[in-house]
């Protein structure tokens, strides 16, 4: 059950959040900022590569890692180099994952380490593995980590991850907002260097200039009713969100924000993008998770027995509303089945600042339901 009034109790809001999670959204201008210092501090901006890799192969541990390369797969365009290199192991721990090259990458590929805790020792052997291969290494994690050592023992490039002292305080979540954004930014400048996107410091700029603004107008000091965030929380509520995506940037955005609810609130979600999603999830719209009175529900118990689990369909768009889209055709397919819909558009503004803005903003929603549902 959502407890509401916790939504517009910043004092309270505050309190249950043990992991940091609101601090971590509201200061992702700033890790961005600091990120992208500790990528010219490393020095990245002084690099000159000989041209692009063959392959961009990203390694690290769970949703961290997994939307670092699907953002920058996505913004290296088509035909993009970037493949996530998936761990093995009998456990999520960090002494239990192990991580494996491709038989073919070499000295023409690139290696990127990417984790919140470089304590892994499968990540110290892969840069190992990836040196007798003559892989360039490059790796963003915490300073003083095992994994430091091992990267510079391996004569690769080490970026201190973008910290705060209360990051050390609980586990941190893999899809935390400041987790993202720590290890995303100094990525983003590397691939910039390389010629594989366009990232240059004006636009990462942009970037942290964006997710203030999304800040302050999803603040836990903001009320729900002019607070979108706080909005679209309330409204998943004892919902089954199914998050469908339009547009290139919207894709990645709608698939983090699946993962951010599962992880962070335990939230079920279903995402796919248009106009494919139309077909794929006509029959959930029809079926018992439908919005549509049952006529059943007439004699449930309302009192002892829970609300049923119904379906709001959540619309992400980064395209022109005069441009071609399925949106008309997916308002028709939601509301045809009685199933509300949510939806979010980014203001105007270059492609990594609009694609910020949806990730804030559904990263905010995430975590005020995970607040307010006592996750």
């Amino acid at each position: 059950m959502l407890d509401e009034s916790l939504l517009d109790a910043p004092e309270r809001l505050t309190e249950a959040d043990r992991r940091g999670l609101l601090r971590g959204a509201a200061e992702a201008g700033a890790r961005v900022r600091t990120a992208a210092r500790h990528a010219a501090e490393a020095g990245v901006g002084n690099l000159k590569p000989d041209g692009r890799p063959r392959a961009v192969l990203i390694a690290g541990p769970g949703a961290a890692a997994t939307h670092a390369a699907d953002l920058l797969g996505t913004l290296a365009g088509a035909g993009s180099p970037v493949t996530r290199l998936a761990p093995t192991g009998v456990a999520p721990a960090a002494g239990a994952l192990r991580w494996e090259l491709p038989g073919w990458a070499g000295s023409v590929d690139l290696l990127l380490i990417a984790t919140p805790d470089g304590a892994e020792p499968g990540l110290s052997q892969l840069a190992e593995q990836a040196y007798r291969r003559g892989c360039t290494v490059v790796a963003v994690a915490p300073a003083r980590s095992p994994l430091n050592d091992a990267v510079s023992a391996s004569r690769g490039l080490f970026i201190p991850m973008a910290t705060a002292p209360y990051d050390h305080d609980e586990p941190l979540a893999g899809a935390a907002p400041g987790v993202l954004w720590a290890l995303l930014t100094p990525l983003l400048v590397l691939l910039d260097r390389t010629g594989l996107l366009e990232a240059p410091p004006e636009a990462v700029g942009k970037v942290a200039d964006r997710l203030d603004a999304v800040a302050e107008r999803c603040g836990p000091a903001i009320v729900t009713y002019s607070n979108p965030a706080k909005t679209l929380a309330s409204e998943l509520a004892e919902s089954l969100p199914v998050v469908w995506t339009e547009g290139t940037s919207a894709g990645p955005a709608g698939r983090r924000f699946a993962a951010a609810l599962a992880e962070l609130s335990g939230t079920p979600a279903v995402v796919a993008e248009l106009p494919e999603a139309l077909a794929a999830h006509s029959a959930l719209l029809a079926g018992r998770l439908a919005a549509g009175a049952d006529p059943d529900d007439f004699f449930r118990d309302r009192v002892e027995e829970p609300t049923a689990l119904r379906a709001r369909v959540v619309l992400l768009r980064d395209r022109p509303s005069g441009g071609l889209t399925a949106a008309p055709n997916a308002r028709e397919l939601a509301l045809g089945h009685d199933t509300p819909i949510s939806e979010l558009e980014p203001e105007e503004g270059g492609e990594l600042e609009t694609l910020a803005e949806l990730i804030a903003i559904t990263d905010f929603a995430a975590v005020y339901l995970a607040l307010a549902s006592g996750a």
